[in-house]
């Protein structure tokens, strides 16, 4: 993750991203506009400009200088200082599978598919084939902002967006602006990180080009008195390259043409646990700029995802390899146009359409006899939306603003399909044509924005939203350790409706926003335990006595009311902020689910807090920041069986300017080494997070 240099730095605190909710916040710098020295500097690059509506809906901002405070410089830990913001496992990039980094929003967690929707510059970022966020990915990139809008049902971001949308927009470059920059640190652990990068200005336009590397030979993720023979430390070795060009077609057009690609490779901690995440994008986007603001977007994504699976003995002095996920390949799809034509003075259209593709498949060897796979599995599909929208904004009076919106959108499952083999001799084993399925689903958006006195706003919505299954949920069985969960073809969307009532308040430099929620996710897509081993059960086969079969199935529904609060002051060279939020979440189970009914859902925490501390004198970027982040206990499994123990860490960074291009810094994560539990399998064994890890690294960069 690279901090964008096309603004000029004040480091502020690492969680005060959280306080730019303030909706008047967003409307003091035009998207496309920077305030420097007093003058208008016009910077290319950047997105049509922030929607007049988003000013009723609670929305974070994270900035450069927040994302520069995050002592482990990766986006998915700076994304957890946002109140109501939830990842399936407390652990990172570094050490997690990366199919267990799914994102959502408000407590309606509890499947490592992401219910909240990432998008890059526009471009929906989750992986084709399982949903899952391949966070790595973003290091390379030179990012300007990250909003994090709450709530489902905005008609321009359409499937996906069930619980809210995070938004990472690159950097803009300015018309004389010509960087050449370079990171590196040196951490824990024989842990390296380095980043490369130049933006260039071209005539009107410009070239951004930037590289990044990282590697560690890790920790030893289960903790230590639970540790065996197989242990052993997990290394991780990632890297990425980002290229972005802007050039004007006319003196109202840009044409944004950008492409990435990354690698990123993992263990687990044991033999047979190694994994492989690569990927490649391309996206071109036109934005114009003139009397009709209007944008279009087309993108491809490629995946290639690979994952080995072991059994390990009890006494954990032996582990077997039980499954090898050579190759799962898939390619995402899209287009996407919006136009804001003119309705008067002091109100906002939008209109516009969108078209996904999603395809993929899964190719496994599994049932392992003397350490040789003996069968072979191919399971995938493909999935497509066509969608279109509209939304309206109106500012009624000085004090009022009126929003709301609405989107259709058609959706098509096909050639969804199983197929297992002997490898020996090819013979079948199964051959399944899972049936073709279609429909439509509608969702919207009303909300309202109340300047009730001069310090203090009211904001309010209520939505609809919409997420189709993966084909991973659909299609492809999976096992974690003993358990083994069923794939589940029959899967229906899960639909959201929600409301929420807010405030903001601003005096002097402290500002205050909380919002109160109530949420309820229909047909929520779960991993429901449905017997304990040892036995035979359909769509998975053998399991042993140390785990369980589940399957994927809908839920009646799960509920989740709560609050978020954020705070943030400035005094002197000082700054303050903080954060929490608190979600009661609740399973409606559906027939044959009555073990689950009435519990918390699996993966949500009813509390979160955080909060930190800046010194950094006269605005320079040389000082110190502290942040401390708490995150409450939270249940592992389904039936409420297994239990994550909450958790309080510290981090810090301290940054001293040696010259005007060179800084030096020192950072730490989880200073205190606190034991971060991220995952209990059957057995009672517990994984652990990121452990004490400190860096020592020089920033320099050339004007």
């Amino acid at each position: 993750m690279r901090i964008s240099r096309s603004t000029p730095c004040i480091v502020s605190l690492g969680l005060a991203a959280s306080l730019a909710a303030t909706p008047a916040l967003a409307q003091d710098q035009p998207a496309s506009e920077i305030t420097w020295a007093d003058a208008l500097i016009t910077v290319v690059g950047k997105p049509l400009d922030v929607p007049l509506g988003d000013r009723a809906y609670s929305v974070t901002s994270i900035t450069p200088d927040m994302l520069a405070n995050e002592p482990s410089q990766r986006l998915e830990n700076a994304l957890r200082l946002v109140p109501g913001l939830q990842q399936f496992r407390r652990s990172d990039a570094r050490s997690a599978n990366p199919t267990s980094q799914g994102v959502t929003l408000r407590g309606l967690g509890g499947n490592a598919s992401s219910r909240a929707l990432l998008v890059l510059d526009g471009v929906p970022q989750s992986d084709p084939f399982g949903g899952w966020i391949s966070f790595p990915g973003y290091d390379a990139i030179n990012l300007a902002a990250v909003r994090v809008r709450r709530g489902g049902g905005t008609g321009s971001d359409g499937p996906g967006a069930l619980a809210g949308t995070i938004e990472l927009d690159s950097a803009g470059i300015r018309p004389d602006q010509s960087n050449v920059y370079g990171d590196l640190a040196y951490g824990s652990r024989n842990s390296i990180e380095a980043s490369v990068g130049t933006s260039q200005a071209l005539g009107a336009g410009g070239l951004s080009i930037s590289a990044q590397y990282a590697r560690g030979d890790g920790f030893v993720p289960t903790i230590a008195r639970q540790r065996g023979l197989v242990d052993r430390a997990a290394p991780y070795e990632q890297a990425g390259i980002n290229l972005r060009f802007v050039a004007p077609i006319d003196a109202d057009t840009e044409l944004q043409a950008s492409a990435r690609t990354f690698t990123d490779q993992r263990e687990r901690g044991f033999a047979f646990s190694d994994n492989s995440n690569d990927g490649a994008d391309a996206s071109v986007r036109l934005v114009g700029r003139g009397t009709l603001p209007w944008s279009a977007l087309a993108y491809v994504q490629m995946r290639s995802f690979a994952s080995s699976f072991a059994a390990i003995s009890a006494d954990r002095a032996a582990a077997t390899q039980t499954l090898d996920q050579f190759n799962v390949p898939s390619t995402g799809l899209g287009a996407r146009i919006e136009i804001r034509p003119s309705i008067g003075e002091g109100a906002e259209l939008r209109l516009g359409g969108e078209w996904r593709r999603t395809t993929g498949e899964t190719r496994e060897l599994f049932t392992y006899v003397a350490g040789n796979p003996t069968r072979l599995r191919r399971a995938g599909g493909a999935s497509d939306t066509f969608g279109a929208f509209a939304e309206a904004s109106w500012q009624a009076s000085p004090d009022l603003l009126l929003t709301g919106g609405g989107r259709v959108d058609r959706w098509t499952l096909t050639d969804g399909r199983l197929r297992e083999t002997v490898l020996a001799t090819g013979a079948p084993l199964t051959t399944t044509d899972f049936a073709d399925r279609s429909g439509w689903e509608g969702t919207g958006r009303l909300g309202f924005a109340w300047d009730a006195a001069s310090l203090l706003m009211l904001r309010g919505a209520g939505y609809l939203g919409w997420r189709l299954p993966t084909l991973n949920e659909l299609y492809r069985p999976f096992r974690v350790g003993a358990d083994a969960t069923a794939a589940n073809a029959a899967l229906a969307p899960e639909r959201l409706q929600g409301v929420e009532l807010g405030l903001d308040w601003e005096i002097f430099t402290l500002q205050l926003g909380a919002t109160v929620f109530w949420n309820r996710l229909d047909n929520a897509i779960a991993n429901v335990t449905l017997a304990r081993g040892p036995g035979t059960f359909p769509g998975v086969g053998f399991v042993s006595a140390a785990g369980s079969f589940n399957q994927r199935q809908n839920l009646d529904a799960v509920e989740a009311r709560g609050i978020e609060v954020e705070a943030r002051a400035d005094v002197g060279d000082f700054n303050f902020a903080a954060a929490y939020s608190y979600v009661d979440a609740e399973v409606r189970a559906g027939p044959g689910q009555a073990a689950i009914d009435g519990l918390r859902p699996a993966q949500v925490p009813r509390h979160f807090a955080t909060g930190s501390v800046g010194w950094f004198p006269q605005g320079n970027d040389s000082g110190v920041n502290l942040t401390a982040r708490y995150v409450g206990s939270q249940l592992e499994d389904d039936l409420g069986l297994l239990a994550l123990d909450d958790a309080l860490t510290l981090d810090a960074r301290a940054a001293l300017r040696i010259s005007r291009n060179l800084l030096v810094e020192l950072r730490g994560e989880n200073l205190f080494d606190a034991t971060v539990q991220a995952a209990i399998s059957g057995p009672g064994i517990i994984e652990r997070g990121m452990p004490r890890t400190i860096w020592l690294g020089v920033k320099l960069d050339i004007e």
